[in-house]
């Protein structure tokens, strides 16, 4: 346990402010979210909120200093699995897109996805759509004391598997605090009973990341974006949470 800092009560009160902004920036994002705009201004909206509410766009350079992440948001559209850089693409009617935000407030952080449907999408893609977001819900729901990170992933795995879908294992969720990745790592996949036992104050994210084909993934030249290896559609949810005595609380709501 000594990689994984516990937090206190003073973090994980900021932390549930910061997490708050975030929850509160896809609020503000959702009727943009439609055909015709670009993800250059879902970027540009979603900075001006941060910024209006004093806090740091976490994403805006991070990473390697010779290849910063260069927007506030990650904008991941159809085969987009996570980590898309916004330009000038426009959405259309039947796309989805993960939209990625995290901010620095008060100094912790807070992080989160949710993937938006754009317009009528396909029958297969809601289906998706609505499974990657009840993966994280049967994740979140293993998080309580006692219980380990390996019944997290098993509990994602079984549920998209059971139903058809690849699961992505090369991205996973993390702790965060006052850094963006701390210890855990959370994966989306594996065997009950397995990885770290949980503990009241810990604080880490569930975020799976699912693909209507297979598992597999592929990195672009940009150094940053990443594809589902088939070209098929992903879908992603993420929120942050905190183990607490009686079980967790989700401090990206």
């Amino acid at each position: 346990m000594s990689r994984v800092a516990l937090k206190s009560a003073r973090e994980i009160e900021a932390m549930r402010r910061a997490g708050g902004l975030v929850a509160d920036t896809f609020r503000v994002l959702e009727p943009f979210v439609k055909p015709g705009a670009t993800l250059k201004d879902l970027d540009r909206i979603a900075e001006e909120h941060i910024r209006a509410a004093g806090a740091t766009p976490a994403y805006l350079g991070y990473g390697p200093r010779s290849n910063p992440f260069p927007a506030t948001i990650c904008a991941s559209v159809n085969e987009v699995i996570c980590h898309g850089i916004p330009g000038p693409r426009e959405l259309k009617d039947g796309d989805i897109i993960g939209v990625d935000i995290g901010v620095l407030m008060n100094g912790v952080y807070g992080d989160a996805c949710y993937t938006y449907t754009v317009g009528q999408v396909s029958a297969e893609v809601q289906g998706l759509v609505d499974t990657t977001r009840a993966c994280l819900d049967a994740g979140i729901a293993e998080c309580r004391p006692g219980n380990r990170t390996g019944d997290i992933g098993h509990a994602i795995q079984t549920l998209a598997e059971g139903r058809g879908y690849g699961v992505v294992r090369e991205y996973t969720g993390h702790g965060i605090g006052k850094r963006l990745h701390e210890e855990p790592t959370i994966y989306h996949y594996g065997a009950k009973y397995t990885g770290l036992k949980l503990q009241p104050g810990m604080v880490f994210t569930v975020e799976p990341m699912i693909n209507l084909g297979r598992g597999e993934t592929r990195l672009l030249d940009d150094g940053w974006t990443v594809e589902t290896a088939d070209g098929t559609p992903s879908a992603q949810f993420e929120h942050t949470l905190v183990i607490t005595p009686r079980g967790h609380e989700i401090l990206t709501l």
